[in-house]
């Protein structure tokens, strides 16, 4: 009898499709989470060494790398670009501030109801509102936080309208002691480690190559047997989940908190910067970039009070000319194509 297909192609050396992938590359993928273990270790080591001010802004950037991820999922992999994102974060601020000064709820729960409030207004929302593309969506998603706002404002015996919400960190009615300077450093930095560790199992799993499928050409996608709706929904609620966590956070470590603050657009805008400067898509972009841009406006407003705003602006449209496709991207691509010329890399995106 003659040789079965399988028996050949042992023979002939030729790993079938069902064979265990080699060491090196099992390693390879373990590489990144390794990584982001010792990152995770070596900045609870750094808490040790930051006197007050400096784990502040430590805490702030850690803030910040929690929002990119969480836009990075609708924005960067979706392709949705959501200028209401702000939306999640007042609504987890508020429903924490609420249900603290009304109920006197503990704080971690009202934590975890808060990001689960954020989400459902996330998939209520976008279910409309994710049938619309490009402009329309971002507009739309920007009325929506806008509008949100004014509903804050005008219930005032709910949130305490324009005069902001105090919640009680002493005395009877505190539910939850406040954290202090070191509390809330571990608890934004778990936060951020969440938000990573979300966008990396999205960026490896068949929903997040789904979502990049939508991006790329979603009536394509459709055709390819792939829920759109679907997808898009549930990406924006995750989204919503991680950006109602910080909000609910933020709102604790501030205690009195004011709409205004709490529905800032340039809230929404440093997330998109900060995604679209590290690179879009990628798990590293919006790590890298909340990180860079987080401490360079810090410098700059210690070091150029007056000047700080328009220095970073100019930095910020030098680096989305010369790196469009933000610099995670442009690394990638330079190391396949060892093409490293930021003149060429301009041209080839015709800016």
């Amino acid at each position: 009898m003659g040789a079965s297909s399988a028996d050949v192609g042992t023979a002939a050396g030729v790993e079938t499709p069902t064979a265990r992938p080699p060491a090196e590359a099992r390693w390879r993928r373990l590489l990144p989470w390794a990584a982001g273990v010792l990152v995770l270790l070596a900045c609870f080591g750094l808490q040790t060494q930051l006197y007050t001010g400096q784990e502040r802004t430590v805490t702030t950037i850690f803030m910040f790398v929690a929002l990119a991820q969480a836009w990075n999922i609708i924005g960067g992999f979706t392709g949705y670009a959501s200028f209401g994102q702000v939306v999640f974060f007042g609504l987890g601020g508020y429903t924490t501030a609420t249900l603290m000064y009304h109920l006197q709820v503990n704080f971690w729960l009202a934590l975890v109801v808060s990001g689960l409030v954020a989400a459902a207004f996330g998939a209520l929302i976008g279910l409309p509102l994710l049938r619309l593309k490009g402009h329309y969506f971002a507009i739309a998603t920007l009325g929506v936080a806008e509008g949100m706002r004014e509903v804050v404002t005008n219930l005032p015996d709910i949130t305490g309208g324009g005069a902001g919400i105090t919640i009680p960190t002493v005395g009877a009615k505190a539910s939850t002691p406040y954290l202090g300077n070191d509390g809330f450093y571990v608890l934004f930095l778990v936060l951020a480690a969440l938000a990573v560790l979300v966008g990396g199992l999205v960026s490896r799993s068949k929903f997040g190559f789904a979502l990049r499928a939508i991006n790329q050409d979603e009536d394509a996608a459709g055709s390819m047997g792939i829920n759109t709706t679907r997808a898009k929904v549930t990406a924006f609620a995750l989204s919503g989940f991680l950006v109602g966590l910080v909000g609910a956070s933020y709102a604790f470590q501030q205690v009195t908190i004011f709409p205004e603050r709490l529905f800032d657009v340039d809230i929404t805008v440093l997330m998109v910067v900060m995604v679209v400067i590290g690179g879009s898509g990628t798990v590293l972009g919006p790590l890298l970039g909340a990180v860079a841009l987080q401490y360079l406006s810090e410098y700059l407003r210690q070091h150029y009070t007056e000047m700080h705003t328009f220095i970073l602006g100019a930095i910020i449209i030098v680096a989305v000319i010369l790196l469009p496709q933000g610099v995670v991207n442009y690394a990638r691509e330079a190391a396949r194509t060892r093409q490293f010329s930021l003149l060429r890399n301009v041209r080839r995106y015709r800016l």
